[in-house]
């Protein structure tokens, strides 16, 4: 009976995958999923308009979802009401607010919620909107926690407001199609009118002021609307793959006689949506869709929009979970067949994380790691991959253990790093080398993958030694091994990072090296691996000693990586937050209360090291 525990818990590991692959269902019957494919561009790339709703409610309400009192409304969803449905939209409560300071200000009370709907806060747009300007005078590390959650609470509403803008002009969203229509009838007239004005000949006045006044409008929505929702159509636009707003798109009306068939499309689904029929909604869809087709990178687009749905990242943080859970267990129980269980779960995780990484790959057109939050899911991949070597190696289930904690954690870091927005972004210009990312960013962050892994086996070692009496001498000395080997290739990859990395700041910025805190983090991460193999090799430090400097290689390494982000300060600084500050020292504080606990005389452990040959 024993032997079929590996099938069935593998088997339970690959539905929850089979679960995440299927569609998700949304309410009513418009072909949301449809919508949630059109192609649309921000911030430099084409994206689904799925990611534009999930990015943007990360933004404004740090969550993927809308709750209301019939449930859960998905962000497409969210979107399509924001869009078509606008005076419903501005009931839902989307803005997140947690600061008393803010809620003071205007006159409200958190009591027993968090979030607020823009009809809430619209009374006090304006005072939202002085309060944050007066804040951004404020040098960003100088600011109170006041000055930074109303400027990000007028960041959202503003996101918000240009949100609603960008599939349509505003306004009374059910008479879009009278609205384009008497624009069209307008351009011809007002267009001679113009030009008969201009040459100081009599003129239409009435078809004039009509002209002017439409023009101003789109005009001024042009600068506002967030998104390109028309693909470029003469060949300059398409060689700088430069979409179109609505406002813009009206304004080329007055040079091709008729409304762009996409932003006409949109103005067909607003009337179709708010006349709730599904049928004509669904048809104008398929017709955008075919229009879109020759322009977009549908595809691709497609694929995101499944890469959204499917949340591969989620699925392999509920696969870590239960490896953890497996491999505890297996220590009380049935330690072979759950071990080899773990094993197997490990490679299907494995397996859900990598396809996670290359669906990000492929979508960007980028190397695997081109920000933070694309670190974090990298490091922990890489850890994940050398423990896998390590359970190959050494069985016993610590390498599936060990992967699991850094594997969780890491993909736990990357999602409250996604809540800042699209986590796709372009780079920027000085960072724009595939080549670099490919080969220093890449290696320098494995070293990082490697030495969390050495230090979080050490704090296992060190755990386990002297909280149980479960840590045999045998056991020791195999994770001895480990930390050991681990310790060899973050000194290598680490180095070789760091050079590279001379290199490209001598191509991009002049100089080889310039004491800019990312530099003197990369540094710190060599010389401490290369003091711990000299501490060895020189006899200083033995088996535990040794884990206690891995532990101090979780604390460096976290500096470098995270730390010299948060100064506001050099050529790699990513701008400070409250909550990546505490997260950091709250993981400082873990590590040096590790260390503390390594430096216990090894007689005053539950686990006295004996060799289980000789008891």
């Amino acid at each position: 009976m024993k032997r079929f525990i590996p099938i069935v818990i593998f088997i339970f590991g690959l539905l929850v995958v089979i679960k995440g692959l299927m569609p998700p269902r949304y309410s009513g019957d418009f072909d949301v999923a449809s919508f949630a494919e059109l192609p649309v561009q921000t911030g430099g790339r084409v994206l689904p308009l799925d990611s534009v709703a999930m990015n943007s409610l990360r933004v404004i309400s740090q969550r993927s979802a809308v709750r209301t009192d019939d449930g859960k409304l998905p962000a497409i969803e969210w979107l399509m009401r924001l869009a078509f449905e606008p005076e419903e939209a501005a009931g839902l409560p989307v803005f997140r607010i947690d600061n008393a300071e803010v809620l003071g200000l205007l006159g409200l009370k958190q009591e027993d919620r968090k979030y607020f709907s823009y009809d809430d806060l619209l009374p006090h747009r304006q005072a939202i909107g002085e309060q944050a300007n007066q804040a951004t005078n404020t040098e960003s590390a100088l600011r109170s926690v006041y000055e930074r959650q109303i400027i990000k609470l007028a960041t959202a509403m503003n996101q918000y407001e240009r949100l609603t803008w960008s599939l349509h002009p505003g306004g009374d969203v059910a008479q879009l199609p009278l609205l384009y229509q008497r624009w069209e009838e307008v351009v011809g007239p007002g267009r001679q009118a113009f030009a008969q004005h201009e040459r100081d000949e009599p003129f239409d006045e009435a078809a004039f002021q009509m002209f002017a006044a439409f023009t101003n409008e789109f005009l001024h929505l042009s600068q506002v609307a967030d998104l390109g929702i028309v693909p470029p159509t003469t060949p300059e636009a398409k060689a700088e793959n430069d979409w179109s707003n609505v406002g813009e798109a009206l304004l080329d009306t007055i040079t091709t006689g008729e409304i762009n068939p996409v932003v006409a499309g949109y103005a067909q689904l607003a009337e179709a949506y708010r006349a709730n029929d599904a049928a004509a909604f669904n048809k104008e869809l398929a017709h955008m869709h075919v229009e879109l087709d020759a322009g977009a990178p549908m595809g691709r687009v497609a694929f995101e929009e499944f890469f959204n749905n499917f949340a591969p990242f989620y699925q392999a943080s509920i696969l870590y979970v239960i490896i953890f859970l497996v491999v505890a267990v297996s220590w009380l129980k049935w330690p072979d067949e759950l071990q080899r269980s773990a094993f197997w779960l490990l490679l299907l995780a494995f397996v859900i994380h990598t396809f996670a990484l290359l669906a990000r790959m492929w979508i960007q057109g980028r190397p695997p790691i081109t920000n933070l939050y694309s670190s974090a899911i990298f490091v922990g991949w890489g850890a994940v991959l050398l423990a896998i070597v390590l359970e190959y190696i050494f069985k016993g289930g610590v390498g599936s253990f060990v992967a699991s904690i850094i594997g969780f954690i890491t993909l736990v870091i990357a999602h409250n790093l996604a809540k800042t927005g699209d986590t796709l972004e372009m780079m920027r210009a000085v960072l724009d080398s595939n080549f670099w990312l490919a080969t220093h960013v890449v290696i320098i962050t494995f070293g990082y993958s490697a030495v969390f892994l050495g230090g979080t086996l050490a704090a296992y070692y060190l755990l386990r030694g002297t909280l149980t009496n479960g840590l045999s001498k045998e056991a020791g000395a195999a994770l001895y091994r480990m930390v050991y080997g681990i310790t060899c290739f973050s000194l290598l990859f680490s180095f070789v990072g760091t050079m590279l990395g001379g290199v490209w700041a001598d191509q991009s910025w002049g100089r080889f090296w310039g004491w800019d805190p990312k530099e003197n983090g990369a540094l710190l991460i060599v010389l401490w691996c290369a003091l711990m193999l000299h501490a060895r090799w020189g006899g200083v430090v033995r088996e535990r000693g040794f884990m206690v400097l891995a532990i101090g290689g979780n604390i460096i390494t976290a500096w470098s990586w995270f730390g010299t982000n948060l100064l506001g300060v050099g050529l790699h600084a990513y701008g400070f937050t409250d909550s990546g500050f505490y997260w950091l020292l709250f993981f400082w504080f873990t590590q040096a209360f590790l260390i503390i606990l390594g430096l216990i005389p090894q007689k005053h452990w539950r686990s006295q090291l004996i060799s289980t040959a000789n008891s």
